[in-house]
């Protein structure tokens, strides 16, 4: 029988390490145990909040009138189909733990996502990305544990409806679903999709030729040896191996990111914002330098591009390392917000007002949160 805690503090279950109280807690480790929960929620009449790593998410201080319910539903399944691998885990399992156990099996496809803290179950939430990469390129299903209907169900990649950080279940008609386990499609043979500029600067430089346009974009994801880029670090002019992908990658984040055990912070704020070619052209008359990445017309009907903001938030609003009171905008990445130990999520809050306050003020760009509140 599943265990129901009263009265929880619930900071210590994120990395912002902000977050009062929760009325109901409880830890589900079997869809039986999810299903039990749900039931208490509605004896008691009170909502349900999920929390999966807590990597992506800012808790409100007061304590919250609800049954919150920590996903903790583990298992990994890996089955051969030709020369791919469907890969079934459990929405509790650890997402770098399932891209390392992929890079070890020699499996490609989500090894740029190396180092993403939270779940898995959060991956297709969020529509995780990284480096060229997002999590719904290799997206199968979702399993998902209707709380409205009782019903258990399976959510195909198109019915996910994914898009820049975002996905069905952010919306209000997938609000009532849980995610379960997720699948994913993965590939005995790859190439290194390096299209990122921090991995062709810790890989290559380029010759003569030039590398192509798209910033990361699905249209100019592979690259190959034809592209011309003289290997730095390799040697032999090979193109890196998975697990040297994943170093990469974990090394250009550690100098990225702050130390957890240092700061309290829920990583990337902010989302890059999307905005119209055109009001992109206009604004590269005032900033000629302002980076800027097209973005492909199937995802996207009208001309968009996507503007890096962290490149924005330094050289247009002077605010890398801003600082105020217990929170600021971390020196290395100032997308990222990080606070000292001290802040309430009242004063995150109160912080990323002014933040975008600003961008909207010096650019006319509008950006939202990446982060997920809770209260």
């Amino acid at each position: 029988m599943i265990t129901i805690d009263e009265h929880v503090e619930l900071k210590g279950f994120t990395t912002l390490k902000i977050g009062g109280r929760a009325r109901y807690f409880a830890v589900v480790t079997t869809t039986e145990e999810l299903k039990e929960a749900i039931s208490v929620a509605k004896e008691k009449n009170v909502s349900v909040v999920v929390l999966g790593g807590g990597s992506n998410t800012l808790i409100a201080g007061e304590e919250i009138d609800a049954l919150v319910m920590k996903v903790e539903i583990k298992g990994v399944e890996w089955v051969e189909e030709g020369n791919s691998v469907v890969v079934t885990s459990g929405a509790g399992e650890s997402w770098d733990g399932l891209v390392a156990q992929s890079v070890e099996r020699g499996l490609w496809g989500i090894e740029n996502l190396s180092g993403v803290p939270g779940s898995v179950g959060a991956a297709p939430i969020q529509n995780i990305g990284a480096y060229g990469t997002e999590v719904r390129e290799v997206i199968e299903w979702v399993e998902v544990f209707d709380t409205k209907t009782g019903e258990i169900k399976k959510l195909t990649n198109e019915e996910c409806r994914f898009g820049y950080r975002d996905s069905i279940f952010k919306h209000p008609e997938g609000k009532s679903l849980v995610v379960t386990r997720v699948a994913f499609r993965l590939h005995k043979d790859g190439v290194p999709n390096l299209v990122y500029k921090d991995l062709q600067n810790y890989f290559y430089e380029e010759s003569n030729s030039s590398f192509p346009k798209g910033g990361g974009e699905s249209s100019n994801r592979r690259i190959s040896k034809s592209l011309g880029l003289r290997p730095l670090l390799l040697g032999k002019g090979e193109l890196p191996t998975l697990a040297e992908i994943r170093n990469a990658v974990i090394e250009n984040r550690s100098k990225k990111f702050p130390d957890l055990n240092e700061f309290g912070t829920a990583g990337s704020f902010f989302k890059n914002p999307i905005i119209p070619e055109a009001q992109f052209n206009e604004l590269k008359k005032k900033f000629p330098n302002l980076p800027g990445f097209p973005l492909p017309s199937t995802l996207y009907p009208l001309p968009s591009v996507k503007v890096p903001l962290a490149w924005v938030l330094d050289n247009i609003c002077g605010l890398k390392g801003f600082e105020k009171g217990n929170v600021k905008l971390f020196e290395k990445q100032p997308i990222v917000l990080v606070q000292n130990g001290l802040a309430t999520a009242e004063e995150v809050e109160t912080f990323a007002k002014e933040i975008i306050s600003q961008v909207k003020s010096k650019t006319g760009i509008s950006i939202e949160w990446e982060v997920q509140k809770i209260s």
